[in-house]
């Protein structure tokens, strides 16, 4: 093309500029990405349509860019015996053009923090994709123990004897059914000037495997009970964008792991158990095992005295109906926390949706054998899961993420998302300033 100095110029419709959409241009990125992957080229500038998104400023698009580019690069063959075959030339270097010389600096600060996240989110999906017998608690704590050497944070592995000195009744009753031993993770990144100042803890899901139990699943689907460690996923992916933002805050990740298995020692329906908080709980159904795990992590969580807890979880098939595969579930006992993560997530494009959490519900968790269950009514399902967890979050600002319906994707796009990576780390971002 006369005048041009490139080889060739890719052209990508977006539609009508008055319905063109946050998702359709991150949808745009992507699929140019993929195209370009496709020629061999190893370089390419990609030109952001100024007059697109014109209610956002030029760091919000620079930033979907680049998260959109390494989306459309992402590729999960590792466990292939022949992965699938690449151009010999792969795109190495790209340059994104901003319309004014005043966006430069801010284009640069967005598209830095961005490759940030975009490396947490490939961990986080990574260790998603990974099958349950690969990504087992321990691998998830060796994960975990890498991150802490490369970054230099802080990283404490506590096993099954100091759980049962700890108290933790709920944690192990879900482990029990396994042979593979469960895991708690801590893993620490201290970056405030003031190293006690208070951290916001990040408390991940960790549920490598979930058959259910002895409340056994049906089988159709069940493989993708893998994904049911994306909240810890998620965790390791945020602190990895932590740390690679190298963020004046402290931050501390928790992570719960264990199997949740059949077995002759499992934990039956009718049994209770005692908690680290001292509660008990009455196990009604063995397939609600996340919030048993997630509530003596919250109770652990109280030794830090943070100045938020947010944890992640994909906890409820019932925020599947509620939300679908769009929006993260969000609860919280602090207005102003989920106001927080709200934005993050609108300013992310990695969006919550704030959901209630009235005393009304916490009618439906009553036992006539011990202080709660694990499940209410089948109405409500994931704010009563939520009403669950709130009963150990008393002492500090806390919100819940429930991310059934976005940690991962089925059929043809099967595979891990690794949200709410981007959230999380705008949160986090966002706070430190």
């Amino acid at each position: 093309m006369s005048g041009v100095p490139s080889d060739r110029v890719l052209l990508v419709g977006l539609g009508k500029e008055r319905e063109l959409g946050e998702s359709a241009f991150r949808k745009a990125i992507d699929t140019a990405t993929k195209a370009l992957r496709s020629t061999g080229a190893t370089e390419a500038t990609f030109y952001l349509a100024d007059q697109a998104l014109r209610k956002r400023d030029t760091a919000f698009k620079v930033e979907q860019a680049v998260l959109g580019i390494m989306e459309g690069m992402y590729r999960f063959d590792r466990m292939k015996s022949k992965p699938a075959a690449e151009p010999k030339r792969t795109l190495r270097k790209v340059v994104l053009h901003v319309a004014r010389r005043g966006d430069i600096a801010a284009g640069e600060a967005a598209a830095a923090r961005a490759m940030a996240i975009a490396e947490g989110v490939h961990l986080a999906r990574d260790l998603g994709n990974l099958p349950g017998n690969i990504c087992t608690p321990a691998h998830l704590a060796s994960e975990a123990q890498a991150l802490a050497r490369q970054f230099g944070m802080v990283c404490d592995v506590l096993e099954e004897k100091e759980l049962a000195k700890l108290g933790m009744g709920a944690f192990l009753a879900v482990a029990r059914g396994s042979r593979q031993p469960p895991k708690l993770i801590v893993l620490e990144h201290r970056g405030a000037k003031k190293k006690d100042a208070p951290p916001v803890v990040l408390v991940g899901k960790g549920v490598t495997f979930d058959t259910g139990g002895i409340s056994l699943k049906p089988a159709p689907e069940m493989d993708e009970m893998k994904f049911d460690m994306c909240g810890a996923a998620s965790v390791l992916g945020t602190m990895k964008a932590v740390a690679l933002m190298k963020l004046p805050l402290n931050v501390v990740g928790i992570i719960p792991a264990t199997e949740n298995m059949p077995g002759g020692n499992a934990v039956k329906p009718g049994d209770i158990v005692t908690t680290m908080s001292g509660k008990t709980v009455e196990i009604l159904n063995t397939d609600a095992e996340g919030r048993l795990i997630l509530c003596d992590a919250l109770t652990y969580a109280e030794r830090y005295k943070p100045a938020a807890v947010v944890d992640i979880a994909t906890l409820t098939g019932a925020m599947v109906i509620a939300l679908g595969h769009i929006a993260t579930g969000l609860f919280a006992n602090s207005d102003p926390l989920a106001r927080e993560l709200l934005h993050a997530g609108d300013v992310s494009w990695d969006r919550a949706w704030h959901l209630p959490l009235w005393d009304d519900y916490q009618e439906g968790l009553k036992s006539n054998f011990a202080d709660i269950p694990n499940i209410g009514t089948r109405a409500g399902g994931s704010i009563t899961a939520a009403c669950f967890l709130e009963r150990f979050a008393k002492a500090y600002p806390w919100a819940h993420l429930d991310i059934a319906g976005t940690a991962w994707k089925s059929g043809p796009d099967k595979g891990a998302t690794g949200r709410p990576v981007a959230l999380l780390a705008n949160f986090l971002a966002r706070r430190s300033a």
